[in-house]
């Protein structure tokens, strides 16, 4: 039996393995055995977290098939703004273009945390630098974002053979707070539409108001995403069938699927105006603008109100339909959620509850 000595403890014992097969190693101190492997010219030692010999047998064959599948061409040598910029060009062409730009900028900010180091090479201190150096920086949301990109790379990387297993796979996401959704009320967003329609009181200006006021109603009528309604056209409208298709345009919804919208009352009374002034082509945009940004927030300040955005009418819409009881599974499909109803039972879950309890309160026995 081979026994080798390799480091020292800190009672200044030394560590001793005894090999009792190729490639296996078991720790006298502890019993536990290891794996020792090369692949080229690098090495991998690796504790397989048993003291049982049938188990360590069973977990070197699979670290063997592992280690077996690693390139040992000059691949595995780049870095990792470099093997990033390959896994990019390969994902691109699926994504978004604000999807892109936020995971390059990912890319941008991770680059250094792992320069002068091949990607083989990358361990968990490198990720754990990142880390500690990162949480102080930049907010939660920003750091879930760049662990998701590092991880998705690394994985990348042992797909091609490039890396033998994830070294971030144990990192933990920082816990994101949710900021409370300060949503306008009913009385809040009709006298913000009249804000806006009426801005300074002169007629040539409430013209030129007048698209942005239509664009808010659309909004807090439909529940899109400003992308969503600046696509909509008039050929989206069903009258008949009292519906709205939310198509995206030619970018697509955020989920790159379709969704029919009920015309509410709202709505359609929106619509049918609009139609009856411009008495527009098929083919037109419902909203004459792609932003009423602007408007809503000289609104908002005129009346003292919190700054109000496009995506606060999109929950006015969700909070409207709750509190008129409508389910919120029904709600999520108008939104375009794709969960069954798990992203509006956390965001507006609450608001189920308070129906339910003032709805208690009417029953008698």
């Amino acid at each position: 039996m081979q026994t080798e000595a390799l480091g020292q403890a800190k009672d200044a014992r030394k560590i001793v393995f005894h090999r009792v097969a190729e490639n296996l190693y078991r720790l006298e101190q502890t019993g536990g055995y290891y794996a020792l492997l090369k692949r080229g010219d690098k090495q991998f030692r690796r504790s397989l977290k048993t003291k049982d010999r049938k188990l360590a047998d069973r977990r070197l064959a699979e670290l063997r098939a592992q280690v077996g599948n690693l390139t040992t061409s000059d691949d595995a040598r780049l870095s990792f703004d470099e093997i990033g910029k390959r896994w990019m060009a390969a994902t691109a062409h699926s994504l978004k273009a604000s999807s892109v730009t936020r995971r390059e900028t990912c890319l941008k900010n991770l680059a250094p945390f792992f320069a002068g180091v091949a990607i083989r090479n990358v361990q968990a201190q490198h990720c754990e630098r990142w880390l500690t150096i990162r949480a102080t920086k930049v907010q939660p949301q920003t750091m879930a974002h760049e662990l998701n990109v590092m991880r998705t790379v690394f994985d990348y990387s042992v797909r091609l053979g490039l890396m033998l297993s994830n070294p971030a796979k144990d990192i933990k996401r920082r816990k994101v707070v949710q900021k409370p959704m300060v949503i306008p009320t009913r009385d809040q967003f009709r006298k913000l539409v009249t804000a806006i329609r009426e801005n300074d009181g002169r007629e040539d200006s409430q013209q030129k108001a007048k698209p942005g006021a239509d664009l808010v109603e659309l909004l807090a009528y439909s529940g899109c995403r400003i992308a969503e309604a600046g696509a909509i056209t008039w050929a989206d409208a069903d009258f008949e069938k009292n519906t709205l298709t939310v198509t995206g345009g030619a970018i697509g919804t955020k989920n790159y699927e379709s969704r029919i919208v009920p015309m509410t009352d709202a709505l359609r009374a929106l619509l049918l105006r609009l139609h009856q002034e411009r008495n527009p082509k098929p083919s037109e945009t419902i909203s004459q603008i792609d932003s009423a940004k602007k408007s809503l927030g000289n609104a908002c300040r005129r009346l003292g109100y919190p700054h109000f955005t496009h995506h606060d009418l999109r929950h006015f819409f969700a909070t409207t339909c709750i509190e008129s009881g409508v389910d919120i599974p029904t709600v999520s499909r108008w939104l375009g959620h794709k969960d069954g109803g798990a992203l509006a039972m956390r965001v507006y879950g609450h608001l189920r509850e308070e129906h339910s309890s003032a709805a208690a309160k009417k029953v008698t026995f």
